[in-house]
């Protein structure tokens, strides 16, 4: 007997989020809503703009947020709106683009049911990316997630979203908000400046391209009279309207062209971003990208927050909170990241409290 691609893509669903990689196993439930619980209805304050349902995606009032969505992390994501609603002083003036893979065995509409089904009254859509438009494009990179083709889908937003969308904050689905979106949203991306993000000029620049990059005066050179800073692509709000009348996809498409030819760099998504924007993006406060919390506690290397207020909290690296908080090998930020976790079949306490962890922002 043959299953039908949702039963199989319900099943491998299930498998990924309740079990190991290497241990798959297989359970019985009645459909994919029953792997989450439902999220709490928050409400508009009472200042909040009264939208009109019909013209809602393309509301100006609204604010508009991007995330890419998929079995994998799909959890993480889950999570992430939580935190976002949660703490939004509109949360019902908040719509959601998510981006699904057409290579995932977890169809958009199984996705889409799952979303509804945890958040009654959330504004949302799920686009679907194909995997073809980067899959000559993409090259290997030192950690094999970062190969996968989704991790590209932001640079196609402007493509992907309607054109009536000019401005989205991007998240990564690693990602809890715990202030008020709406700050975010609100920050101008002076002159004529496309994208906005926390900017780290202390870091070594160098090391995210090679030396045969660096040895190149046709390569280096896109450098030149610029301050060029490490900016996270894993949060970054975005002006599209800008983005699409620079056509910066065909851009980054570029490098990510000359990558495969000339292996000028190892990073995934992240370095043809700095190639494009790199010294000339709006510099935004760190506290909206407390980044780098998926340090690998394995190899003792927990990370602890940055210095200052916090509003965003990102587990980018190799380790993320879920995992470990069901292994029961989880750093101490895991904990921080727990309360908004709406998977039923987690296999911690809720309870634990952590001592001397303060957010200056609430």
């Amino acid at each position: 007997m043959f299953l039908s691609r949702s039963v199989l893509g319900f099943i491998f669903l299930s498998s990924l989020l309740l079990f190991p990689a290497n241990s798959i196993r297989l359970f019985k439930a009645e459909d994919e809503s029953d792997l989450f619980m439902e999220a709490p209805v928050y409400q508009n304050g009472p200042h909040c703009p009264v939208l009109g349902k019909d013209t809602l995606i393309c509301d100006s009032s609204i604010v508009h947020i991007a995330m890419t969505i998929d079995p994998e992390y799909l959890r993480g994501t889950i999570a992430a709106i939580h935190s976002v609603v949660k703490h939004g002083s509109c949360p019902q003036n908040v719509f959601f683009h998510f981006i699904a893979s057409d290579s995932s065995l977890v169809v958009p509409t199984q996705l889409t049911r799952i979303v509804k089904s945890v958040f009654q009254s959330l504004s949302f859509k799920v686009y679907v990316f194909q995997k073809k438009l980067v899959s000559d494009l993409v090259s290997s990179s030192i950690r094999q997630a970062l190969d996968n083709p989704l991790n590209y889908a932001r640079i196609y937003l402007a493509d992907l979203l309607e054109t009536c969308i000019q401005k989205v904050i991007y998240l990564d689905s690693d990602t809890i908000v715990v202030d008020d979106i709406q700050k975010l949203w609100n920050i101008n991306l002076t002159g004529s400046r496309t994208i906005g993000a926390p900017e780290y000029c202390n870091a070594n620049f160098d090391k995210y391209f090679t030396s045969d990059f660096w040895s190149s005066p046709g390569f280096s050179k896109v450098f030149e009279g610029k301050r060029a800073c490490y900016f996270n692509t894993g949060v970054m709000v975005m002006d599209l309207g800008r983005w699409r009348q620079g056509d910066y996809t065909r851009e980054i498409e570029k490098w990510m062209r000359v990558q495969k030819d000339k292996r000028i760099y190892e990073l995934g998504s992240l370095p043809p971003f700095l190639l494009v924007f790199g010294g000339d993006i709006e510099a935004i406060d760190h506290r909206w990208n407390q980044h780098g919390l998926g340090g690998d506690n394995l190899v003792n290397s927990c990370r602890t927050l940055h210095p200052g207020p916090v509003s965003l909290l990102h587990w980018s690296g190799k380790g993320k909170p879920w995992v470990r908080l069901d292994a029961k090998r989880p750093c101490s930020i895991d904990f921080l990241w727990a309360p908004y976790d709406l998977y039923k079949f987690h296999r911690y306490s809720r309870h634990r409290q952590l001592d001397g962890f303060r957010f200056d922002s609430l």
